[in-house]
């Protein structure tokens, strides 16, 4: 039976949840509750999570059991990620969130409109379907992932989408890191607005 998911989202496909270090990005080291949801159209060939793209797979839940499962936890910060959590409406579980004194982040290709109330949204676009102006614009950090030398510049083209404010970082693909890696520092040593993110919790073997 398929999933018939509430438009208000008080019940969403989880795949999983887990307490960890933010390992890319702006907020790398710092720890967090993740909150995986389930769905995903936009089929990047290297996603490391390809079991997260149906949501069929994962069972509804009720905003509020993951609201109170993330309140035990010492960090009051979540990370809501996929799949692409913008497939749903995310207003009642950032609200519940809130109410509960927890910082609420999103890490978003930007394919469907921005739903809910964040303290910090990472833009990390796919060339299979471009970010909505309504997420790139209110990005507060933009995480481009190079696979291949021409990601360079389609990292330039959503540099140009978001706000002057919004932190610019480009991360090498796991698989490709040690031919990509090389290339990245020299270009963000030539592209000084630019910062290197790297999954700094593989190199820790944590989730």
């Amino acid at each position: 039976m398929a999933h018939i998911i509430p438009d208000d989202g008080s019940q969403l496909p989880l795949m999983e949840e887990f307490y960890t270090i933010q390992g890319e990005g702006y907020n790398t080291g710092k720890a967090a509750y993740f909150i995986r949801l389930g769905g995903c159209d936009v089929g990047c060939h290297w996603c490391d999570v390809k079991e997260s793209w149906d949501a069929e797979l994962h069972a509804l839940t009720h905003a509020d059991v993951i609201v109170t499962n993330a309140a035990i936890h010492p960090a009051k910060t979540v990370v809501i990620t996929g799949g692409e959590p913008l497939i749903y409406n995310l207003e009642y579980l950032t609200t519940k969130l809130h109410e509960q004194g927890i910082k609420t982040f999103i890490e978003t290709s930007g394919a469907y409109p921005l739903s809910g109330n964040w303290d910090w949204i990472c833009l990390s676009p796919k060339k299979f379907k471009a970010p909505t102006l309504s997420v790139a614009q209110k990005a507060d950090e933009l995480k481009v992932i190079v696979f291949n030398k021409s990601d360079f510049e389609f990292a330039e083209q959503n540099a140009l989408l978001v706000g002057p404010d919004c932190k610019l970082f480009l991360q090498p693909e796991w698989s490709k890191a040690k031919e990509m890696t090389p290339l990245i520092v020299d270009y963000v040593m030539n592209n000084p607005k630019w910062e290197i993110s790297l999954q700094t919790h593989k190199f820790l073997n944590i989730p």
